[in-house]
């Protein structure tokens, strides 16, 4: 071998080497606040905006981690705020946060993890740019599934569950991986904190909302309110998939639960967090799930759903007003966490033992066995 190639092999083997034991001893950086959103639209700051933009210019997420998942991660070392991207769907949101929990530079066993994104809402339950905060998430992939045009006549959907021989079945299993319930006594505090929050209101979206005749929450002004998270990877639309959303829902949390938003990723960020609360990389109960309505599920009379799915396709007209509200409705509760991280670190707020206007119910179990 070339003497010259040698000597600079051994100096990069020897950099590499004192590279590696420097971050084996480097003390990972603790943080606060993990705010998960996950799509961005071009760039991160300064263009059109999608999930984490606002939180990145305005919460000054500038020091750069690079980070082999969708997006870079993006940290503020004063607040003690991480923001991610994770990329859209189940699978690469399960991924990201895998990836991000393994990560030797970051200590998040104290971490609360805000996930924050948009949705489409029932127009039975709110309107465009309204926030809901979930207590269940449900998955709606993991099933049986046979063609509406060959189902049984009495059936009224052909999705079904994998160990029932029906639609709805009454006999229904436990669930393995079709329903996490999150901390509902975290969800109650981070509601009552946040329900009266004035969402203001956009002119432009005033027709859109008036063509809901039949959904009179559907033609409010935005609102904070409690419900319920469906996520699938199909982008489904209409009024028979919102009634199977509904009963779905209804179906895998007992009648507990209340379908208000549809999206693709909950499921699948909160599973991964759910095995790496089992090594002690995170807390399961400091996840929060805020879900903000960027369009309805269904069209308006007159519409056909492909008329108003392709509609959708080209732009929704809530989309500017929905991440506003999630970064209004999420930061007041980041800011709440973060005045009061010296109660916060130690103690989960609306925990049973915490003496507050907005405690909760008893502290749930999230149910991630799988």
């Amino acid at each position: 071998m070339n003497f010259k190639v040698l000597t600079l092999a051994t100096s990069l083997l020897l950099i590499l080497s004192a590279c590696a034991q420097t971050l084996s001893t480097q003390e990972p950086i603790p943080v606060k606040v993990v705010v998960v959103t996950m799509f961005e639209i071009g760039e991160l700051s300064g263009d059109k905006a999608g999930e984490f933009q606002l939180w990145k210019e305005r919460r000054h997420l500038d020091k750069k981690f690079p980070f082999h998942g969708y997006r870079d991660l993006y940290f503020n070392e004063d607040s003690g705020i991480l923001g991610i991207v994770t990329g859209i769907g189940t699978a690469r949101a399960a991924s990201s946060m895998m990836a991000l929990g393994l990560d030797p530079r970051f200590d998040l066993s104290q971490s609360y993890f805000l996930i924050a994104g948009i949705a489409g809402f029932d127009p039975e339950d709110a309107s465009i740019g309204s926030a809901a905060w979930a207590e269940y998430l449900v998955d709606g992939d993991l099933s049986h599934e046979i063609d509406a045009r060959e189902i049984p006549d009495d059936w009224e959907f052909g999705y079904f569950d994998r160990y029932t021989k029906m639609p709805f079945d009454p006999d229904n299993p436990e669930p393995t991986g079709e329903m996490y319930q999150i901390n509902g006594s975290l969800a109650d505090w981070a509601y009552q904190l946040t329900k009266d929050i004035n969402l203001g209101d956009d002119e432009s979206l005033v027709e859109v909302r008036e063509r809901y005749t039949n959904h009179p929450n559907a033609r409010r002004p935005p609102f904070v309110l409690k419900g319920d998270n469906i996520a699938s990877l199909t982008f489904w639309h209409g009024a028979i998939l919102t009634d199977w959303a509904n009963k779905w829902v209804d179906y895998w949390t007992e009648g507990k639960g209340e379908f208000v938003s549809a999206a693709m990723e909950d499921t699948g960020s909160f599973l991964s967090l759910g095995w790496l609360d089992k090594i002690g990389k995170v807390d399961k109960d400091r996840v929060m799930v805020l879900r903000t309505a960027s369009n309805y599920t269904m069209p308006p009379p007159g519409i056909t759903a492909v008329e108003n799915l392709l509609a959708e396709n080209e732009g929704y007209a809530g989309l500017a007003v929905a991440l506003e509200s999630a970064y209004v409705v999420g930061g007041r509760v980041v800011d709440e966490i973060l005045n009061n991280w010296d109660i916060y670190k130690d103690r989960i707020p609306g925990s049973e033992d915490k003496e507050s206007e907005y405690k909760g119910s008893e502290k749930n179990k999230s149910g991630v066995n799988e």
